[in-house]
């Protein structure tokens, strides 16, 4: 299953579940403008994926996104807008991926977890992010 995060028609994030399965080939979930894109491949024994290389070509990337794969517990993603103001929450388990394009966002461990994070380099904590304060917990609510 995948479910897309909006707010105010704005993508902010996609999840891609782990009971999401297809067939066969390459599924790539996010469009071709993405400034990082990741898809699902599923080749059956002996498939050849062509030896390849990538050509240097420079690219304008606006906004850091991250993808955030959990490889075991359980995750609170905490969504906010662009003012920093709290929309809501969602809970990632394992074997679940995120990817955050837009907004704000923040976690909670709620189990014991293992993640891979992957984003965009070179990459500038003083330059690239902006911490503010998390919503109280008495106002948290899963969307």
């Amino acid at each position: 299953m995948i479910e897309k995060v909006y707010n105010k028609k704005n993508l902010y994030a996609l999840i891609v579940r782990s009971s999401y399965k297809k067939k066969k080939g390459v599924n790539f979930f996010t469009d071709k403008t993405a400034t990082q894109q990741f898809g699902y491949m599923n080749h059956k024994k002996n498939h050849i994926i062509l030896p390849h290389r990538h050509n240097k070509r420079r690219s304008k990337i606006n906004f850091t996104t991250e993808v955030i794969i959990i490889l075991e517990g359980i995750l609170r993603v905490d969504f906010y807008d662009n003012k920093e103001k709290y929309l809501f929450s969602k809970k990632l388990y394992s074997n679940d991926l995120i990817m955050l394009s837009g907004g704000g966002h923040g976690f909670k461990v709620l189990k014991n977890t293992k993640m891979i994070e992957v984003k965009q380099g070179p990459y500038s904590l003083s330059m690239d992010k902006v911490k503010f304060d998390k919503t109280d917990e008495s106002k948290i609510k899963f969307k």
